[in-house]
């Protein structure tokens, strides 16, 4: 039960509650928790310390509401490492996830404009775009430079439904040796939005992506928006060394 003694807000205590009931399996996935005026006549509480308490649980993406049906209990979320050098697709197949990929522009040689992150800016270099689906529904968008040397002749292969990195090791003979990417939280232009299924300036975790390989730096390099409402992206650390 609560502890209105507690120096814990009330809220807070609920939350810890409902939180431990449905990792202790009381409330399952897609199922709906009591009604807000059950909790409070549970707890003898008012309905709006009910109300901050499934916030807290909203945020934490474990609870969802449904207008004019109740609360639910949110599926666990899938995690995707978004940087396997082994390319995005393979990050989702290693956790078993089916994803559809779209080539929404073909590779072409283009003239890039001013952009204090892109390192091919003012020069020219090798652009595709991707989208990629799982069960139907767009999770990530990708804008990808490729070194207009390096990469000569990529424009001339169908890469439709390939392995991006694939097709670079096994036509290329290059792997990259490492890299480096940058994480903010930005806003879809109204095309993007359309192509993603979002609002016009939602939201979206938007990842740049700089891959070296040991014949030149930074020879590939994406803009990634990560639609995040069904999948947590995350980088995997190494070991750590300690001085």
């Amino acid at each position: 039960m609560l502890n209105s003694q507690s120096p814990i807000p009330l809220y807070h205590q609920l939350a810890d509650i409902l939180m431990e009931g449905i990792r202790a399996g009381d409330y399952s996935p897609g199922s709906r928790i009591p009604s807000e005026p059950q909790l409070a006549k549970d707890y003898g509480i008012g309905r709006p310390t009910v109300r901050q308490a499934i916030d807290v649980l909203v945020r934490k993406r474990l609870l969802s509401r449904r207008r004019g049906s109740g609360t639910y209990v949110r599926a666990p979320e899938q995690e995707i490492d978004l940087f396997s050098l082994a390319g995005t697709s393979s990050a989702f197949q290693k956790k078993g996830v089916a994803v559809d990929v779209q080539l929404l522009q073909k590779t072409k040689r283009i003239n890039v404009s001013a952009d204090a992150e892109n390192p091919f800016a003012g020069g020219t270099a090798f652009y595709l775009s991707r989208l990629n689906r799982v069960d139907g529904m767009p999770v990530l968008l990708e804008a990808i430079y490729l070194h207009p040397v390096l990469f000569k002749g990529i424009e001339r292969m169908d890469l439709a439904g390939r392995s991006l990195s694939q097709v670079v090791e096994s036509r290329f003979y290059m792997r990259p040796t490492g890299g480096r990417q940058t994480f903010r939280i930005g806003r879809l232009d109204a095309k993007r939005a359309a192509v993603m299924g979002m609002d016009a300036d939602a939201p979206v975790l938007v990842v740049h992506r700089f891959l070296n390989f040991k014949q030149a730096r930074n020879a590939v390099f994406s803009m990634l928006y990560c639609n995040t409402d069904t999948f947590v992206f995350s980088q995997q650390i190494g070991g750590l060394k300690h001085d």
